[in-house]
């Protein structure tokens, strides 16, 4: 999976973007007070008749059945929001800081070969390998609509590339199989990484940043 550049688009900008995007999954990296507004040019609707509901799992979804779909993660100074008409999408952004005891998590709540792959690297590296696995898996699972307590262990991924590059590999219960799934690597800003997953075929994927 190669690195996500995003391309800066001021907020006049995105009026456009939202009516042209067709079948695309468009990914937005935005400030915490900005996902709202391109919302609601996306769903075409003014921002106060935005309307919001919840799935029996909790995850946020457009009230109007014909909205497109949308995911969001936040950490830190990015937030990504993910569009996309037809498909239920999941995004997740994580900043990259030392995380001491990765290996020992990894142990715990990913899967035996995945643990075993990370044990394999070499400890410069081994800490962004870690967040690619968790970036994955937290993407699938909210694609799913569902969160943690499904089980990080249930949707498996193939370490390649000396940790850069992740794929699915044996998702279990209502995740499989883990071949109908698509999954991408983002780079939203420097420290950050994260991943985009839905379940069904290839799309376009254009990345965006608000610049004002």
């Amino acid at each position: 999976m190669q690195k996500s550049e995003f391309r800066p688009l001021s907020f006049d900008a995105v009026a456009e973007q939202a009516d042209s995007h067709g079948s695309a999954v468009d990914v937005w990296r935005l400030r915490a007070v900005d996902w709202r507004p391109v919302l609601a040019l996306y769903a075409g609707v003014p921002l106060a008749e935005l309307r919001l509901a919840v799935d029996t799992h909790g995850k946020p979804r457009l009230a109007a059945p014909s909205s497109p779909r949308f995911n969001l993660s936040h950490c830190g100074d990015v937030v990504l929001l993910a569009i996309g008409r037809g498909v239920e999408l999941g995004v997740d952004v994580e900043v990259l800081r030392p995380r001491p005891r990765a290996l020992q998590l990894a142990q715990r709540y990913f899967t035996a070969d995945e643990a075993a792959a990370l044990a394999a690297l070499p400890e410069d590296v081994r800490q962004q390998a870690f967040y690619r696995l968790w970036t994955a898996k937290e993407a699938v699972l909210k694609a799913l609509g569902r969160g943690l307590a499904f089980g990080l262990n249930r949707v498996g991924f193939r370490l390649e590339t000396a940790g850069t590059v992740v794929s699915p590999q044996d998702f279990a219960h209502d995740a499989a199989p883990a071949s109908a799934w698509m999954l991408h690597a983002l780079a939203p800003a420097p420290g950050y990484l994260g991943a985009l997953a839905w379940r069904g075929g290839p799309r376009t994927i254009r990345r965006f940043a608000l610049s004002q």
